[in-house]
């Protein structure tokens, strides 16, 4: 994998924001929530950063980021998609849904357009079965969307 050059203004930030929860190992997952914040994602050299500062190893802080689904290792874009799978979603034809977004965009889940304009996942349940199946672009919730509807959505954010 190839490692990134971290700015030292961004390091800085990091060791604020360790400093910040006093250094506590306990404080690890607010840390992690703080440096998805700065960074947008947690790659390697970010985790090496938090646990020098936190006297933990770093596999244990890798541990925590690939156990927990809302931190990412992987760079989002920025519109982040998200297609929600819970079962009202599903029933209603998700993964229809899934498949346009995937066509359009021409990536699968989990990766990012070439150039860096979308990402796409999937959330188990965003709490609005009503509207069912549920779209998330970042955080607009897009209601009953359809395989029709999935390019005037992605239209909304290429304008």
């Amino acid at each position: 994998m190839a490692t990134i050059k971290l700015s030292a203004n961004k390091i800085d930030e990091l060791k604020a924001v360790c400093k910040s929860f006093n250094n506590e190992k306990g404080e690890l997952i607010n840390v992690l929530h703080k440096a998805q914040g700065i960074f947008g994602y947690l790659p390697a050299e970010v985790q090496e950063v938090i646990a020098k500062e936190l006297s933990i190893s770093v596999a244990h802080v890798y541990g925590v980021v690939s156990f927990y689904s809302f931190f990412t290792m992987l760079p989002k874009g920025e519109h982040p998609v998200s297609i929600c799978l819970g079962t009202a979603c599903y029933v209603r034809g998700a993964e229809k849904v899934i498949d346009e977004f995937k066509r359009l965009l021409k990536i699968n889940v989990g990766e990012t357009t070439p150039d860096g304009k979308f990402s796409l996942a999937c959330l188990r349940c965003v709490g609005a079965c009503g509207l069912a199946p549920v779209v998330l672009v970042g955080e607009k919730v897009f209601g009953r969307v359809a395989p029709e509807g999935v390019k005037d959505i992605i239209g909304e954010y290429t304008k």
